[in-house]
């Protein structure tokens, strides 16, 4: 169950019921993607009048299973088992758009001017998933904002809060503006979606964020959560919601688009390895291939060998380098390895270097020594590339929670001092020199975002 509450104080209060389009006296229920959705008036009076929209939310309707006499899979595992994931916040904006579409588009046939007209409003979510501060989002469009963390459980205190929130948002809007905002951002605080974004969710995006989108100071941010973080899509809208219109009389020299810090962080390590001389490679705890594919496009690398302790993530790899396809020669320069980098593996010994990228911080802290005797101790290559989140640059991304880590697999991360600490002891231990360097733009404050480190032998 999801539940948003909207109540207002206008007089006569009972006019919500024309603003929505659906009548005080009445409980109406909807089929929506995600279940079944009700609406109903927990209080309607001139003074005060609250409406409901309950989402009796259906994870099997919303992955597109078959429901009761549709199909022969009816009663399958298939209802259940899906790469899609559950995200209630994003069940409750579509049905917010199915179920009250005419008070969305700000249309009231029997009271046009009301629908015009800023009116108090209080909107309450009793239990949202949100991964940030949600005052960074809803703030700058004039709402008075509170939060409140709900507990993990509340017999236990000592447990700290969960990923939920009580949500509440005050202010004078118009109940159009305000459906939208919550249309929008209602996905974007949770951070997740439950169906494929595809290029349509531009048009939705800029159709709801009309007149607010554009001058939000984290327009940046909403775009990419909203749009489930695809480069190209959200590129697209945010160029589309720039006040800046190309005419056929001019030409308009657009600023390059800044490197990701991702790419920014392989083109770094590339470096690395030539500037070491280095022609075979391991990426230990490769992942689906990132930098195995900036590896096997340059010919100074005649041997790759990925390697990670997970087969799914193997199987990635192999599709994204596309290893059924490559000409027999490229073929024969890259091997994918599944093994375990906290213990020995002959395998990985006799190569010129090794990449650890962003690979330590996903390991538990009593198990970094025996990683570091089997990277540094047994395969001993002549060069190791590491690199991992600085955590003092965490305070530079508005969206991030103070305390919570960029990765929910996170196990630590480490500040320049811890991190530098690190690499002096294992230099020292195994017979290292080591240098530092930092990777993306340098805040003065608080460094790098991605701190990297060189072990030469």
């Amino acid at each position: 169950m999801v539940l948003l509450t909207i109540t207002t104080t206008h007089r006569p209060a009972t006019d919500l019921g024309y603003l929505l389009v659906k009548h005080p006296g009445r409980l109406q229920s909807f089929e929506v993607s995600g279940g079944t959705a009700h609406v109903f008036y927990p209080e309607a009076g001139e003074d005060r009048c609250t409406a409901a929209l309950l989402l009796d939310a259906d994870p099997a309707a919303a992955r597109g299973a078959k429901g009761p006499g549709k199909g022969p899979d009816t009663f399958t595992l298939r209802q259940h088992v899906n790469d899609r994931p559950y995200a209630a916040s994003s069940l409750l904006a579509v049905a917010l758009g199915r179920v009250l579409r005419t008070a969305l588009r700000g249309d009231s046939r029997d009271r046009p001017e009301l629908a015009a007209t800023p009116i108090p409003l209080e909107l309450r979510i009793p239990a949202l998933r949100c991964k940030g501060d949600a005052a960074t989002f809803f703030e700058p469009l004039g709402w008075t904002v509170e939060a409140a963390p709900i507990p993990l459980d509340a017999a236990h205190p000592e447990w700290g809060p969960s990923r939920y929130v009580d949500l509440t948002l005050r202010g004078t809007m118009r109940l159009a503006d305000t459906l939208n905002h919550v249309y929008v951002l209602l996905p974007v605080l949770d951070d997740a979606k439950h169906y494929w974004v595809s290029s349509d969710e531009v048009e939705k995006l800029i159709r709801a964020g009309t007149g607010w989108l554009a001058e939000h100071p984290a327009k940046g941010v909403i775009a990419r959560r909203y749009l489930a973080h695809r480069t190209s899509l959200t590129n697209e809208a945010l160029s589309r919601l720039s006040d800046v219109e190309p005419d056929a009389d001019s030409v308009i020299e657009r600023a390059p688009r800044p490197e990701s810090l991702a790419a920014l962080r392989r083109a770094a390590v590339v470096r690395q390895l030539a500037e070491a001389g280095a022609s075979r490679v391991l990426d230990l705890g490769c992942g689906p291939g990132a930098l195995l594919g900036e590896l096997i496009r340059d010919r100074r690398f005649t041997e790759i060998v990925g390697a990670d302790v997970s087969t799914v993530s193997l199987e990635m790899a192999a599709r994204r380098l596309r290893l059924d396809r490559l000409p027999d020669r490229q073929r024969a320069r890259i091997r994918l390895l599944q093994t375990a980098l906290t213990y020995r593996d002959d395998r990985l010994r006799g190569y010129d270097a090794a990449v650890l990228m962003e690979v330590v911080e996903h390991v538990d802290p009593p198990r970094l020594p025996a990683l570091a005797a089997g990277v540094f101790g047994h395969a001993a290559p002549r060069t190791v590339v590491v690199t991992t989140p600085n955590v003092e640059y965490n305070v530079r991304y508005p969206g991030l929670e103070h305390g919570r880590m960029r990765h929910h697999d996170h196990r630590f991360e480490w500040d320049r001092a811890q991190f530098g600490a690190w690499c002096d002891d294992v230099a020292a231990r195994y017979g290292y020199t080591v240098t530092r360097h930092g990777i993306g733009e340098e805040d003065l404050e608080v460094g790098t975002s991605t701190q990297m480190a060189v072990f030469k032998k």
